[in-house]
């Protein structure tokens, strides 16, 4: 369960319907971030924690897995606020971001730490080592990697190999039906070192709903929100997610969700899960009955006449997200 829109889109009402209703559906998983919620904003950084730290105290610690994340160094989608911008992966961003985030979300140690953002000029035995300690010392119980690169991956798992260092465990990047990049290179990665993906953003940042088809920008969604925006990177990434190849792709996998009586939401849910490099796949919403289509793929397996309808989509319309 993906929790970025909590502050924002979602207040804190509602989140807690949200995460109670996805607890008590059985997902155990809960991932967050120290810039969430996003888009990033010096008025609520860190609210999202803040909120998943209370709900945690009604539940059992030991029945949930929490993954948070430190920033990283600020990149052209998003611009981390914390620490004034300053937030690259050396130890003493590690460590002032570990100690904040547990303190967010009130607890002595973070099941999963990920890096958010890959600090590729920082070089990788000082993040590792950083990141190992706090292995070492129980305030993190294994780590990870997000937005990272197969080059990225590779030269962090070489230096842990060579140093005796916790390596990483998971990488949590975009991967849908609307954007398979992550099969070129890093799914082979992820298969030759044993790294697990945990997938974000599997309907595509919404897109494979159907909710913007034929040009409709629905009330409060983030990419209507994003196209509306001043700033022209979120302009940007709105146009990334939605445009002409990635609003025809959605309708082609629409007709093929229909054909096997599922949602589109479930449909794409299924299909991102259903990987042999894929540990679990991140969901988001921002409204507990968005939850119902997607908790409907629990179970659900495609058959190969259905895999190889969705891959000839993708062979006609290839790279949707541009």
């Amino acid at each position: 369960m993906g929790t970025m829109t909590f502050g924002s889109q979602a207040d804190e009402k509602t989140s807690f319907e949200i995460l109670d209703k996805a607890f008590d559906a059985g997902i155990d998983f809960y991932d967050t971030a120290e810039m969430y919620p996003v888009p990033p904003d010096t008025k609520y950084a860190g609210l999202t924690e803040e909120i998943l730290g209370r709900w945690m105290k009604t539940k059992d610690r030991d029945a949930l897995i929490i993954a948070t994340k430190v920033a990283g160094p600020s990149h052209g989608w998003i611009k981390a606020v914390q620490r004034a911008g300053k937030t690259g992966l050396d130890r003493h961003h590690i460590v002032r971001a570990v100690e904040a985030s547990l303190i967010r979300l009130q607890t002595d140690y973070i099941d999963l730490y990920q890096t958010h953002w890959p600090d590729h000029g920082m070089g990788y035995e000082e993040t590792m080592r950083a990141l190992d300690e706090l292995v070492e010392s129980g305030k993190v119980r294994v780590l990870g990697c997000s937005n990272e690169t197969s080059w990225g991956l590779t030269k962090s798992l070489g230096v842990s190999e060579m140093h005796g260092l916790a390596r990483f465990e998971t990488i949590q990047n975009n991967f849908s039906l609307n954007n398979r990049r992550f099969e070129d290179e890093l799914a082979q990665v992820c298969r030759q070192e044993n790294v697990s993906l945990i997938p974000y953003s599997p309907l595509g940042g919404g897109v494979l709903s159907g909710k913007y088809n034929d040009n409709q920008l629905p009330e409060k969604a983030r990419f209507s929100n994003y196209l509306s925006a001043s700033g022209d990177r979120q302009k940007a990434m709105a146009r990334r997610f939605v445009n002409p190849k990635s609003l025809e792709s959605t309708k082609r996998f629409q007709e093929i969700a229909a054909e096997i009586n599922v949602s589109p939401v479930t449909l794409a849910t299924v299909w991102s899960k259903q990987h042999d490099f894929v540990a679990s796949t991140i969901v988001g919403v921002t409204t507990p009955d968005q939850l119902d289509d997607i908790l409907a793929a629990s179970g659900v397996v495609l058959e190969k006449a259905t895999l190889k309808k969705i891959n000839a989509v993708s062979k006609d319309i290839l790279y949707p997200m541009g």
